[in-house]
C-alpha cells in the first residue's frame, strides 16, 4: 500500500509518499480502504519529530481516517466488509489502508459524506472525554472555547449547543468568529483586539465559564482561572503558546477549579474504546438527525500533503482540513 512518511523529520516537504508493507489484521480488527484523513497538530509535531508513533502503531502520521470496509478479523462483530466507517487511530491514517481495532470505529451515517467523516473522529472524541466525561458540561453552563474555529473549536461549539449549554469561544478575526457564530456561538472575542476574561466576566454577569477548553495552554494559564467560574473546570488539550503555566494557586483555590491536562493519543486502547462507545450513545444520534455535522475547511491531494500542513501551521483554516488518497 502507500503511505506519507517521514524519512527525516522536517518541515512540510518531508512528507513522502511511498510504498509501506500492507498491516496484518488480528482478531478483532478490521482493515478499511482509506476514503479520506484527518490532519491534526500531532501530525505536524510528528512530522517534526517530536511525537512519534506509540509502541505497535505504523510509524506514518495520521490519528483519524474515513473509509470502507475489505477485510474484518475471525472475532469481530459489528462490522461487514462494504460498511463505511471512521476510525480513530494511535498512528498510521496518512495511508490508502488502514487497521484498527472494531472498538475504535465508528459507523457513518448516510447523510454524513464519507470524505468529510474523516474529520470527526478526533474532534469528537477529544470534545466529548474532555468537555462531557472529565468537565461534565450541562445544560445551562457556559463554555469557553479557545481556538473556536479550528476542527477541536467547530465541533465543541456544535455539541455545546445541542447540550444545552452556552458558548463563548476565541478566535483571532472577525471571519472566523462569523463562522463560530454561525455554529451557534454567542460570546465572540477576537483574542488580538479583546481581554477573554472581561468579555467572558461581562457576558455572564460575573458567573463566569464552568468549563474551559483550552489549547494554549501555559501562555493562557492565569487568565483562564481568571475566567474560570466558581466550581469549574480548565481542560488543557494543547500547549501552542509554547509556555509553561504560571498562575495564583490561591486563586484556583478561591474558586474551587480544577486545572486538569489530558492528552488522547496515548491512551490505553480500552480507554479509548469507552471514549467512542460513549459517543455512539451520545453525539451519533446527532449526526444521523443531521443536527451535527462535520465542518471541513478543505480536502488535499496526498500529492499536495504538504500543502495541507502549511495551512494549518499558519491557522487559516476554519475546521478540519482533510487529506485524500
Amino acid at each position: 500500500m502507500r503511505a506519507l512518511v517521514v524519512h527525516t523529520p522536517g518541515g512540510a516537504d518531508a512528507l513522502t509518499l511511498d510504498t509501506v508493507p500492507d498491516l496484518p489484521v488480528g482478531a478483532g480488527d478490521i482493515r478499511m480502504q482509506v476514503a479520506a484523513a484527518g490532519v491534526n497538530r500531532a501530525d505536524v509535531q510528528q512530522r517534526l519529530g517530536r511525537y512519534p508513533s506509540p509502541a505497535g502503531a505504523p510509524a506514518w502520521p495520521g490519528l483519524e481516517v474515513s473509509g470502507i470496509v475489505t477485510e474484518i478479523g475471525r472475532a469481530v462483530t459489528r462490522f461487514t466488509v462494504g460498511d463505511r466507517v471512521c476510525a480513530l487511530l494511535a498512528g498510521g491514517g496518512y495511508a490508502t489502508e488502514a487497521v484498527v481495532h472494531q472498538d475504535l470505529a465508528l459507523p457513518v451515517p448516510e447523510n454524513v459524506d464519507l470524505v468529510d467523516a474523516a474529520a470527526l473522529p478526533e474532534a469528537l472524541a477529544t470534545v466529548w472525554s474532555n468537555v462531557f466525561m472529565s468537565a461534565g458540561l450541562s445544560a445551562g453552563q457556559t463554555l469557553l472555547v479557545h481556538g473556536g474555529a479550528s476542527g477541536i473549536g467547530t465541533t465543541a461549539i456544535q455539541l455545546a449547543r445541542l447540550a444545552g449549554a452556552r458558548v463563548a469561544v476565541t478566535a483571532g478575526s472577525a471571519e472566523k468568529l462569523a463562522a463560530c457564530a454561525r455554529l451557534g456561538a454567542e460570546i465572540l472575542v477576537n483574542y488580538r483586539e479583546q481581554d477573554f476574561v472581561a468579555v467572558v466576566q461581562a457576558a455572564t454577569g460575573g458567573h463566569g465559564a464552568d468549563v474551559i477548553l483550552d489549547i494554549m495552554g501555559g501562555s493562557y494559564a492565569a487568565r483562564n482561572v481568571a475566567a474560570l467560574a466558581t466550581d469549574g473546570t480548565i481542560m488543557v488539550i494543547a500547549n501552542q503558546g509554547g509556555e509553561n503555566a504560571v498562575f495564583d494557586p490561591f486563586q484556583l483555590m478561591l474558586k474551587r477549579g480544577r486545572y486538569w491536562g489530558t492528552t488522547l493519543r496515548a491512551r490505553p486502547a480500552a480507554e479509548k474504546a469507552a471514549i467512542m462507545a460513549e459517543l455512539l450513545d451520545g453525539a451519533w444520534p446527532w449526526l444521523v438527525s443531521g443536527e451535527l455535522r462535520p465542518v471541513v475547511d478543505s480536502r488535499f491531494s496526498f500529492a499536495d500533503a504538504a500543502a495541507a500542513h502549511r495551512r494549518l501551521e499558519a491557522s487559516a483554516h476554519v475546521g478540519k482540513i482533510v487529506l485524500v488518497p
